[in-house]
């Protein structure tokens, strides 16, 4: 018989949807007595927050248990390690994860071709494309764009995912290095992490020659193996183990620093994602990540 493993059940709720109710916790405690022991319940957040710390040596059937419990209600869930959780690197994609729009679909709606690249996007997202392929056939059709196009999309579409500041402040004020890593373009990044207060940015830059996009990418493509190289590289600059990182995404090309980090989070992902990834954030804000990490509401830091 295996030996019990001490686990911390994690539910989070978007309260503006549906707050968090006791009634459902204690329900969550009834149905899963038969599975685990020694029952430790602690609110991070009134009716938004809340985890049960457990033991037990049926996994398999506790994710079955917390997904038959969650299936029809609008909370997020998790199980996590309850030792190292809060994480000392944030290593974050930006779009669709730090802002609410894909930034290259954004340009090709001012082009009258929307619907062409985001279908482009949505495959590579799923993982169907392989990422540098769809880059490559997205940016070229933006070829000729006039350059002054990128300011108009990051002033008139571009917002920051709800929970992002609050997320970036209250890590950064606990002593967290922060990271963010894109496909998309540098244009946007440095932005978007300016405003977030990133402590740096990578992303792919566009080739714009006479003040128009030529349809190509500078060299190199950063990618999906990127990504990883980034969480590497940048851990080991800091002196930290990749066990003390958080990543999280929400696209096929995300997948791999997902997996390599301590704590990899999809952020409204795909499914090929949600499958690989740690934990997978539906229906709350970037707060959630506060909450897997042991933060209680009283902590967090706005900016």
């Amino acid at each position: 018989m295996a030996a019990k493993q001490s686990y911390v059940l994690s539910f989070i709720a978007n309260p503006a949807v549906e707050p968090l109710a006791p009634a459902f916790i204690t329900d969550a405690q009834k149905r899963l007595k038969r599975l685990v022991e020694g029952m430790k319940v602690e609110w991070l957040g009134e009716r938004e927050a809340c985890e049960i710390a457990c033991q037990t040596d049926e996994l398999s059937a506790l994710r079955i248990e917390l997904k038959s419990l969650t299936q029809d209600r609008p909370f997020d869930r998790a199980i996590l390690p309850p030792k190292g959780r809060k994480k000392k690197l944030l290593i974050s994609d930006m779009d669709s994860t730090m802002i609410r729009q894909e930034c290259i679909d954004e340009l090709a709606d001012f082009a009258g071709i929307k619907q062409e690249v985001a279908a482009i996007t949505e495959a590579a997202m799923r993982g169907e494309l392989e990422f540098k392929q769809a880059l490559a056939r997205r940016v070229a059709l933006l070829k000729d764009m006039e350059e002054g196009v990128l300011e108009k999309v990051y002033l008139e579409r571009i917002e920051l995912m709800p929970g992002a500041k609050t997320l970036l402040a209250t890590m950064k004020a606990k002593g967290a290095r922060t990271l963010l890593v894109s496909g998309g373009f540098t244009y946007f990044t440095r932005r978007v992490a300016d405003a977030l207060g990133f402590d740096g940015e990578m992303a792919n830059t566009l080739d714009i020659a006479d003040g128009k996009l030529t349809g190509q990418v500078v060299p190199p493509i950063l990618d999906k193996e990127s990504k990883l190289l980034a969480l590497r590289k940048v851990s080991e600059a800091y002196g930290l183990k990749l066990e003390e990182t958080l990543a999280v995404g929400d696209g096929a090309n995300d997948l791999p620093m997902l997996e390599a980090a301590g704590l990899g989070v999809a952020y409204r992902g795909k499914d090929v994602v949600k499958r690989g990834a740690d934990a997978a954030i539906d229906h709350a804000d970037l707060t959630a990540l506060l909450y897997l990490q042991g933060y209680k509401k009283t902590e967090f830091v706005t900016a």
